[in-house]
């Protein structure tokens, strides 16, 4: 496995976490470490799955996707389905962006982004809930995003 990570390969993280398009020859005078160093150090955390992949945060509200809202919901086992193939057709709905099997009184957590809060309750009552294995849920539209990595 993965050997633990030095203090420059916890840097080189952080800089693409901000941002994933910055050049090498930026990162070598960042980091104080030669531009080949940084290459060969991005491609080993590459091969070794610490990077899964480079991608974009996109700006949901210029995307009309600016409501946001968090969906427990109880896992029904009469349906027939296991939990992780319901948590799989949930994952495949329109707007969904996150689905976890999670511990505690709710089975799922979901993560959804709309245009409105219209939006999500519509998704909520005419998609979530007809899916097999669904049972309760209880919905929570988020305010304000403070902090989201990506």
């Amino acid at each position: 496995m993965v050997d633990v990570l030095d203090k420059i390969d916890v840097r080189l993280l952080e800089e693409l976490k901000q941002n994933s398009r910055e050049n090498i020859a930026s990162l070598s005078k960042k980091l104080g470490i030669p531009r080949t160093t940084v290459h060969y150090r991005i491609k080993k955390l590459l091969e070794e799955g610490i990077i899964e992949k480079f991608t974009i945060k996109p700006n949901y509200k210029k995307l009309n996707l600016g409501t946001t809202a968090f969906i427990l919901a109880r896992y029904d086992p009469a349906a027939g389905l296991t939990q992780r193939e319901v948590a799989e057709r949930i994952s495949q709905l329109e707007w969904i962006y996150e689905v976890h099997i999670i511990a505690g009184e709710w089975d799922l957590l979901i993560k959804v982004r709309a245009p409105s809060a219209e939006d999500i309750g519509k998704i909520v009552v005419d998609k979530l809930r007809e899916i097999k294995g669904i049972g309760q849920t209880v919905t929570m539209v988020s305010f304000v995003t403070v902090k989201e990595d990506v």
